[in-house]
């Protein structure tokens, strides 16, 4: 049974790609780390990458030739000062060369050594990519991985790594959840808990998930403080400042801190909750299309609607939340995209857009439902309602930018994962015709029925009928 902590579904990271831009950047490093390992690193002469499938076709906008470059320069996208990218990418470009791992100075021409291949794509996922070493003796190293969604990485031919410690409470279903729960008398997020304390001692637990909540609202903050054009040739306007402004109507704050604050005593009308909610899911997701940190929740083009969510538990619900209560809220939706992951997919290019977004609406359905005092059964429902009405959702890119029509998908599926809430908490689980598994069944079913043209390679739907006109891409 695979076991995937919280922390592997929700994590701190840059846009604005988890699958196109993370994965390519962990894949360049475990590269590399091989080489080091193995001890062949010092003779590397050359490096060539080649990006097959959907990384060749929408990887320009997903910025996945940025993410290898700086993978191979020995960055680490956890860590990097996200103003100083740009810079770094032009001195390589300019002067044709890299520094290899951090260690080796190596001659790296961008236009001949990364190879974009729109022709061909491999049989196990669209996102595949190789590395070609030639080495100083003449002999030539390749390897092939596959970027499979949320920034997960796999090697070719290798089976995933497994963890030999056994979790207390294994799901790999929404009934095996249901039934642990049921048997200890406790909530998701205990049963969650418990689990992840086979990883982390309770301390960590609640330090990492301290860390989330932080990224997010300095995540949020900044999109909602900054103003301009998205970068891509789009010519995409942010929005998410000028709502901001309107909405607060000359509040003031000055700080993150006295912000949130400013946000908890709002206290909004229905239509400015709603308006609320889309700026927060907005802000995030300009943020992730910006290079910007964000929290990956399943994935980077879905990194809005959690926060969105979360933050209008936190701020516009019945009282003021508590740490305690966002540690429940993340848990509870950690677990549920786990269950999507092994059920299902959470990549787009495997499953279109309802993999993504859908999930992420899901994830977030499902912890409000037990924040706001539902029960297992309805969380589980709630989040089986959020994913029943995104089913089919094609991933279709303007430009291969995650832009349009990404960003306000975002607010799409915050605002579905609300209403599936509450429409949840004022039902009987009992009667639910509609599983939470069968519609995870129903959404891999989807998945492999779709037309790889709507599971993001920009060659259908929105990508082919939007008119642009691309400046700077």
């Amino acid at each position: 049974m695979e076991q995937i902590s919280v922390f592997d579904i929700i994590k701190i990271g840059i846009g604005p790609s988890s699958s196109h831009t993370m994965g390519p950047w962990k894949a360049a490093q475990l590269s590399l780390q091989e080489a080091l390992q193995d001890g062949w690193f010092a003779a590397i002469q050359r490096v060539r990458v080649e990006l097959l499938g959907s990384l060749a076709k929408t990887g320009k906008g997903h910025g996945t030739d940025i993410a290898v470059i700086l993978g191979l320069n020995g960055e680490d996208h956890t860590t990097i000062d996200t103003n100083e990218i740009g810079e770094k990418v032009r001195i390589i470009k300019s002067t044709a060369a890299l520094n290899l791992a951090g260690q080796k100075p190596l001659p790296f021409d961008a236009d001949k050594d990364l190879i974009f291949n729109f022709r061909e794509s491999l049989d196990f996922h669209p996102n595949g990519m190789r590395f070609r070493y030639e080495l100083a003796d003449g002999q030539v190293i390749e390897q092939t991985y596959f970027s499979i969604g949320g920034g997960f990485v796999l090697k070719a031919d290798e089976e995933p790594a497994r963890d030999a410690r056994r979790l207390p409470y294994p799901c790999q279903s929404g009934a095996d959840l249901a039934a642990h729960c049921q048997k200890k008398n406790s909530t998701i997020s205990e049963i969650v808990f418990e689990n992840e304390k086979t990883w982390r001692s309770e301390a960590a637990i609640h330090e990492e998930l301290d860390l989330i909540w932080q990224a997010m609202i300095a995540c949020v903050y900044r999109g909602c403080h900054t103003q301009g054009i998205l970068p891509g040739g789009l010519n995409v306007r942010r929005r998410a400042a000028g709502l901001n402004a309107k909405l607060f109507d000359g509040a003031q704050y000055h700080s993150i801190a006295t912000w949130l604050d400013a946000l908890v005593a709002a206290r909004p009308v229905f239509h400015e909750t709603l308006k609320w909610v889309s700026c927060i899911a907005i802000a995030a997701n300009e943020e992730n299309a910006s290079f910007g940190r964000i929290v990956t929740a399943p994935t980077n083009g879905a990194s809005g609607v959690l926060p969105a969510v979360l933050f209008y538990f936190y701020c516009f619900c019945k009282r003021r939340a508590t740490m305690e209560d966002v540690r429940r809220f993340l848990l509870v939706a950690g677990e549920f995209g786990s269950i999507f992951k092994k059920g299902a997919t959470i990549s787009g290019a495997l499953g279109g857009c309802q993999a993504e977004i859908g999930v992420s609406s899901a994830m977030a359905a499902g912890a409000l439902t037990e924040c706001l005092g539902g029960s297992v059964g309805q969380a589980l429902m709630a989040a089986e309602i959020a994913m029943e009405h995104h089913l089919g959702l094609t991933c279709d890119p303007v430009a291969g930018l995650v832009q349009i029509p990404c960003i306000e998908r975002n607010s799409m599926g915050a605002i579905k994962a609300i209403t599936a809430a509450n429409i949840a908490l004022e039902s009987d689980p009992a009667e639910a015709k509609v599983s939470l598994d069968s519609i995870i069944g129903t959404m891999w079913a989807t998945a492999q029925d779709m037309h790889s043209k709507y599971k993001e390679t920009s060659e259908g739907g929105l990508a082919v009928h939007v008119p642009v006109n691309v400046v700077d891409c």
